[in-house]
């Protein structure tokens, strides 16, 4: 079984429930369910009618998958939904002329008693209540001595609730995770002072998941919450073009809370009008995304507000509290794969683009062309595009071609092919795939690439001893395979910790603190600096590591004793 993580992200502390809840799955949830399984079903089976009449070289495989992809989402949901079902069925008609029970005669079991009287037993009739005088019964089952179910269920729900329990020193760690062709999120739990982390549950995805982005308020039907309280919900881009928003203090989910885009009506509505359009391209409008979310901003100050950007060529705001696109913008020419809120001016989006620009956008503009303050062209594809926390006017771009670009957001070009950055820096021979800067520890940088390293950097190094540019602190393979994912965790109290996956489907977490290189070069933000300490680093290993090949095979225990390290003080 192969496995691959896409991406992480932190929940940061004392968002999280104390003991979350176990999902109610009633009737009428089933009943929606259904009726969305039936929209896949009938489309799935479309596909399969289309490839049984294609004609072509890969007619056969397109049959087999169509067909596969049908009978597995029908076993999905006859398998979640087979409590619901046991249920329904419990009260479906019953042949009382079967022949074992005609010897009970319930052909008059409601006629009077008199009409029984043949029936007796010590000369008296009988009847269903004859000897109630000899009963013993009990107000609470709690008095009955001959009950001792109940004090097993109340020892299981305890158990239940603390093996769910989450404190307030934990950070949650979500995880998008790819096994074989089936998605699903897992939600981490990470105790940092125990060394311990592990999977509190998981959420099934429709889709391979491209993005996430943490929210702090309530998305959809939460009873008893108001829409401003605080909240712990996460937002998911896929390859498909919905946005799905899940309740993490909620286990064993089966739906979102809320979908933004067309959702279950939208797949009908498409089905409905597939012969029409068939071999016409979507195309991009200003409700919805029509192409995979490849990047997702949750506005801070402006709580409501989420901002995705799609393979569409389009951003788009979306209003939380009623689940709808607000505004939609496109002054892109390619696809969009990284957007940020600034943290200061909160209406300013900074996006980068495959068409190697990158706009700074006011979101109050009514228009694409009225929203664009600038514009920067860099020499590659952008990866990701990140504001500096400790300087507002600064901002940082990662591009395919492995550099790292700081650029002043007061000297933007009037042509993109001028753009001239503060410094730029060639930090892997490979894509740029993950970048993150510490909020808590000014200039420190971490990138991740496709070479399967992680490399920390030190910016305020620059400028010393001549120097232009972040220093390299330290590489390391941390054998997640290619690099997907490296993000600082959000809290000052865990600050030097940096999760860490990637192509091999396993998750570290990796204290940086106690790296040597990272405590000379960060020694004013390290208590006890001078002290010998032993490196620390958590992780989750993929099942099986069998499916990559000996290529991708490295050198055991590089990332524990770190004899593959390359250390470089700032």
């Amino acid at each position: 079984m192969s496995s691959t993580i896409t991406t992480t992200a932190w929940v940061p502390r004392g968002f999280a429930a104390p003991f979350p809840k176990k999902y109610d799955f009633n009737e009428d949830e089933f009943a929606r369910i259904a009726e969305l399984a039936k929209l896949q079903l009938d489309d799935a089976q479309e596909d399969l009618e289309e490839a049984q009449e294609g004609e072509g070289e890969g007619e056969g495989e397109g049959e087999v998958d169509a067909k596969a992809k049908a009978e597995a989402f029908a076993s999905q949901i006859t398998k979640k939904g087979s409590k619901s079902k046991s249920k329904a069925s419990a009260g479906a008609e019953i042949d009382i002329d079967d022949d074992d029970l005609k010897e009970y005669n319930l052909d008059n079991y409601d006629d009077d008693d008199e009409e029984n009287a043949d029936i007796v037993a010590d000369g008296q009739p009988l009847s269903i209540f004859s000897n109630i005088k000899s009963l013993a019964y009990y107000e609470s089952n709690k008095e009955d001595p001959y009950i001792t179910l109940h004090d097993a269920d109340v020892e299981d729900e305890d158990e239940d609730r603390q093996e769910l329990q989450v404190l307030a020193t934990d950070n949650m760690l979500l995880a998008a995770k790819i096994e074989d062709e089936l998605a699903h999120l897992e939600v981490y739990v990470y105790e940092d002072e125990a060394d311990n982390l592990y999977v509190h549950h998981d959420i099934m995805l429709p889709a391979i998941p491209l993005c996430l982005e943490w929210l702090d308020v309530p998305v959809g039907k939460k009873e008893g919450v108001a829409p401003d309280a605080a909240a712990n919900f996460v937002a998911v881009g896929t390859v498909d073009p919905d946005i799905e928003i899940w309740d993490l203090d909620t286990v064993d989910c089966m739906y979102p809370n809320a979908i933004l885009g067309r959702g279950a009506k939208g797949a009908e509505e498409d089905k409905k009008k597939k012969k029409k359009s068939k071999g016409k391209g979507k195309q991009a409008n200003d409700e919805y995304h029509v192409d995979a979310v490849l990047s997702l901003a949750a506005n801070r100050k402006h709580r409501n507000l989420l901002a995705s950007a799609s393979a569409d060529k389009t951003v788009k705001l979306w209003d939380l509290n009623t689940a709808k696109c607000a505004k939609s913008y496109t002054y892109h020419t390619d696809k969009v794969c990284s957007i940020a809120w600034h943290a200061v001016e909160s209406t300013v989006l900074l996006s980068g683009s495959y068409d190697r620009t990158i706009v700074a956008a006011d979101m109050r503009a009514a228009d694409s062309k009225a929203a664009v303050s600038a514009r920067w062209g860099v020499e590659s594809d952008v990866e990701n595009v990140r504001w500096d926390p400790h300087d507002a006017n600064y901002f940082y771009v990662t591009t395919e071609a492995g550099y790292v670009h700081y650029h002043d957001v007061r000297n933007a070009p009037a042509d993109p092919s001028q753009t001239k950055a503060v410094w730029t820096l060639k930090a892997h021979d490979e894509s740029v795939s993950s970048f993150d800067v510490n909020a808590h520890i000014p200039g420190f940088l971490a990138t991740g690439s496709g070479d399967k390293t992680v490399k920390l950097w030190n910016v305020n190094a620059a400028g010393a001893a001549g120097t232009t540019g972040p220093q390299l602190v330290v590489s390391r393979n941390l054998e997640v395979g290619r690099v997907f994912s490296a993000n600082f965790a959000p809290d000052a109290e865990v600050a030097f910790r940096v999760s860490v996956a990637g192509s091999k489907g396993g998750l570290t977490v990796w204290d940086t603190s106690t790296n040597g290189a990272v405590r000379r070069a960060f020694a004013s933000k390290i208590p006890n600096k001078d002290e010998e300490v032993e490196e620390r680093l958590v992780g989750v290993a993929d099942d099986d590591d069998e499916s990559e090949s000996s290529d991708d095979e490295e050198g055991e225990g590089a990332a524990v004793n770190g004899s593959d390290d390359e250390e470089m003080e700032g």
